[in-house]
């Protein structure tokens, strides 16, 4: 079990340098790939020599007593955001996407000039998909795609939504499934 200390630490990466503002209430992170801003709630203690970052539970603001329960939480939750913001700084987010179905297929748009996906999804039309500012996809094959950037949210969120245009059913497992995920076949009608 860790301690309350190693809980509410967060090492820092030897190439990557953190700023701190305490009047401004913010945190900056430079890494080798991007740069990010985060707003604090809570202060921060940082230690150059070790290159541990401390969340310490002393609010930038005043709390009432009732308040102060939700500070815990709050604490944690600022942990987690710093690892999440160190992470996107220094390292690539990938996310990987398989079509299972006839005809299921996917491809860049050559009508749109922005980067855009199309997609053969079994309707009577095709799907488009405009990848978010700073991402960026490539097809291994016409039924496997990996969307790649430095933001966490944005790739899963376009992952999602390219999901949602034809989710797996549940008889036949046809659809947009995540790499590594596995659908359950429900048992079919029995005559």
């Amino acid at each position: 079990m860790t301690s309350k200390k190693e809980k509410y630490s967060v090492r820092i990466p030897i190439d990557t340098s953190v700023l701190y503002c305490e009047k401004k209430k913010l945190l900056t992170v430079i890494g080798p790939l991007n740069r990010k801003s985060l707003k604090l709630k809570l202060k921060l203690l940082i230690n150059e020599e070790k290159k541990v970052l401390k969340v310490s539970s002393v609010p930038f603001f005043s709390v009432s007593n009732s308040e102060k329960k939700r500070l815990k939480t709050l604490r944690g939750t600022t942990v987690s955001l710093i690892k999440q913001v160190l992470i996107e700084t220094s390292t690539l987010i990938l996310q990987k996407l398989k079509l299972h179905g006839m005809g299921y297929r996917v491809f860049f748009a050559e009508t749109l000039k922005e980067n855009a996906l199309t997609f053969k999804l079994g309707h009577s039309h095709l799907v488009f998909f405009k990848l978010f500012p700073g991402l960026s996809a490539s097809c291994f094959s016409r039924t496997k795609l990996s969307i790649f950037g430095t933001s966490y949210q944005d790739v899963t969120q376009i992952a999602a939504f390219i999901r949602s245009a034809r989710t797996p059913e549940p008889y036949k497992g046809k659809g947009v499934l995540y790499e590594n995920e596995k659908v359950i076949l429900k048992e079919g009608k029995k005559v």
